[in-house]
């Protein structure tokens, strides 16, 4: 028999999933121009919709700190009014759902991934967050809830999140921390150190890892980025003089200046940010 998944208020996912409340509450209230309270519902609403055929299932994979997939399952009438209020339509839930209006949604969601994806850092570390449609979750459910408009919001909504069991395993303190979890025996059945010599450790040091440069980063409406041909110019979040970033699978590890070698680009290390292993 299966077991019931935990409830959001769990000390594992419920600082994850409020982080998504609040950044939904506040990308909607810029889009609306007004206040969007957004809430965590631990049960299904009484006026929860049903699953059905026309229903919209974005898949958010998160990489970097913290691994696992979330999936948010938007009923069509959400689907309508949130793609009306995105693209600025006056709100008519009589109307039929064009192909824009799930594009307008997909869109927002990608936006609020990006926003939340930074609000987490200052809990988990560098976080990266990617939605795209999907399928229904064909994962293992580890915890599931709802997301919803709270009576005093501009436009009523509900849509159902799911949490893969490997996020929110990956949402648990981490056991790196523990020292006896970075001990391995040795040949003579004593422990070391994971990055002693001899250790497991030292089988990883020739492994390739792909690092990545960063220059900066930008959030984009879906009109505008509709809007892009060539020629056009996006302003980043990032001065000519600030340091680019070296990230180590989503994770940030060190910044410095970029420069050019033997004709390819380069960086100069300025500060390295985090160890990319345990030691």
């Amino acid at each position: 028999m299966n077991e019931t998944p935990p409830t959001p208020d769990s000390s594992e996912i419920g600082p994850y999933i409020q982080v998504w409340a609040e950044t939904l509450a506040a990308v909607l209230g810029q889009v609306a121009g007004a206040s969007f309270p957004v809430q965590v519902l631990t049960d299904a609403p009484a006026e929860a919709p049903v699953r059905e055929e026309h229903d919209l299932y974005l898949v958010i994979t998160a990489s970097g700190s913290i691994r696992g997939e979330m999936t948010l399952r938007i009923p069509r009438s959400a689907v309508l009014g949130l793609g009306q209020l995105f693209m600025s339509e006056p709100q008519d839930p009589a109307a039929e759902v064009k192909p824009d209006h799930p594009d307008a949604v997909g869109e927002l969601v990608r936006q609020v991934a990006g926003q939340a994806a930074t609000a987490m850092a200052s809990r988990w570390g560098e976080v990266q967050l990617r939605a795209e449609p999907g399928p229904s979750p064909t994962w293992s459910v580890g915890a599931t809830g709802w997301l919803g408009s709270t009576a005093e919001a501009p436009y009523r909504f509900l849509m159902e999140w799911q949490l893969s069991a490997a996020l929110v395993a990956a949402l648990r303190p981490s056991q790196q921390t523990d020292p006896v979890a970075n001990q391995v025996p040795d040949s003579s059945g004593e422990t070391l150190p994971a990055s002693a010599p001899g250790g497991r450790m030292e089988l990883l040091l020739d492994v390739e890892l792909g690092v990545t440069l960063r220059f900066g980063q930008k959030s984009m409406r879906l009109r505008e980025i509709l809007a892009l041909d060539a020629g056009a110019v996006i302003e980043l979040d990032r001065h000519i003089q600030d340091p680019a970033d070296l990230l180590l699978d989503g994770k940030l590890i060190a910044r410095g200046e970029v420069v050019v070698v033997d004709g390819n680009y380069g960086l100069r290390v300025l500060e390295v940010v985090s160890s990319p292993l345990p030691g």
